[in-house]
């Protein structure tokens, strides 16, 4: 597999290598030792699976305590995927890196436990897998808005469909230093 390096400090984008002829295809999503030798040391304890509807944006989320780190990708259709250093103390505090993750390019996204993560549906439905570096702590759940003027993320989309939850998001210059992660 190929592991690129984004600009930001331990966010990574994942090229798998898929194996492929008449019959279908054959590609490893996870190898703890490839994995490892990028960097990417923390244990994945929990899997989690969403299903989406075209337009849906959920995020941007995270937690703290008991900050999650995630390897997220697509296991059908497509989605427009971004996570946002909020690591107090971070050199690229507030900075964000998006991609577009889908089954055809069977791409993968390293966020690292401290981003807030979110993703859009483009195609008309999306699968999308999470592996977690910490356990989901509803208590400790946050968001950001989706629409924070000061991040000015480019959203494929005009009007995405959000949760109750994601349509009360606190902007990023709101948030207090207790809110949030450290950067270590």
């Amino acid at each position: 597999m190929n592991i690129v390096e984004t600009s930001i400090n331990g966010l990574f984008v994942i090229e798998p290598k898929v194996f492929g002829d008449e019959r279908g295809f054959f590609l490893e999503t996870y190898n703890e030792e490839c994995y490892r030798d990028a960097g990417i040391t923390e244990n994945f304890v929990q899997d989690n699976l969403s299903f989406s509807r075209k337009n849906i944006l959920r995020g941007l989320h995270f937690q703290k305590p008991m900050e999650q780190g995630k390897l997220v990708q697509v296991l059908q259709g497509e989605v427009y995927d971004v996570a946002v250093d909020i690591r107090c103390g971070s050199p690229s505090f507030g900075c964000w890196e998006a991609v577009c993750l889908s089954e055809a390019n069977k791409k993968q996204f390293y966020v690292p436990p401290g981003f807030a993560h979110g993703f859009v549906v483009l195609s008309d439905t999306a699968l999308f897998s999470y592996k977690c570096t910490d356990f989901y702590n509803p208590k400790g759940e946050m968001s950001i808005a989706w629409d924070d003027p000061d991040l000015a993320i480019p959203w494929p989309v005009n009007m995405p469909q959000l949760s109750g939850k994601d349509k009360m998001g606190i902007q990023l210059k709101n948030l207090t230093k207790d809110q949030l992660p450290t950067y270590v």
